[in-house]
């Protein structure tokens, strides 16, 4: 289960890190993306930071597992909110969003089961 939870856990952080990174510098993609769901470009910087925030919990987790759970429950409800964002304007390009949700998942459920919170 060790190797599992590493293994998840340090491909979530890299997945939500690397998007982090894209909306920090300004990215054209994630400014598409931005521009598609019909959310203000001045919240880029933010949502990269919640990003960014994120894929430091996770690998803090290693260190202060509560720390951890946190952090992927508050993907899982970002990535929540990003879906509730690509619906609001009938967007059915979810494969991005999936992939994402499903990393994010997978990192919450393997925190649960080796730490047995």
């Amino acid at each position: 289960m060790f190797i599992a939870y590493v293994t998840v856990t340090i491909l979530a952080a890299v997945f939500t890190g690397s998007a982090a990174v894209t909306y920090l510098i300004g990215h054209d993609y994630p400014k598409a993306q931005m521009a598609m769901k019909r959310l203000p470009l001045s919240w880029g910087p933010k949502l990269g930071s919640l990003l960014a925030a994120g894929a430091v919990g996770l690998v803090a987790g290693f260190a202060v597992p509560l720390l951890g759970l946190l952090a992927a429950v508050g993907l899982e409800l970002y990535f929540i909110g990003a879906l509730i964002a690509h619906r609001r304007v009938g967007s059915r390009k979810l494969v991005g969003w999936a992939v994402f949700f499903a990393t994010e998942s997978a990192a919450l459920a393997v925190h649960l089961g080796y730490h047995g919170f």
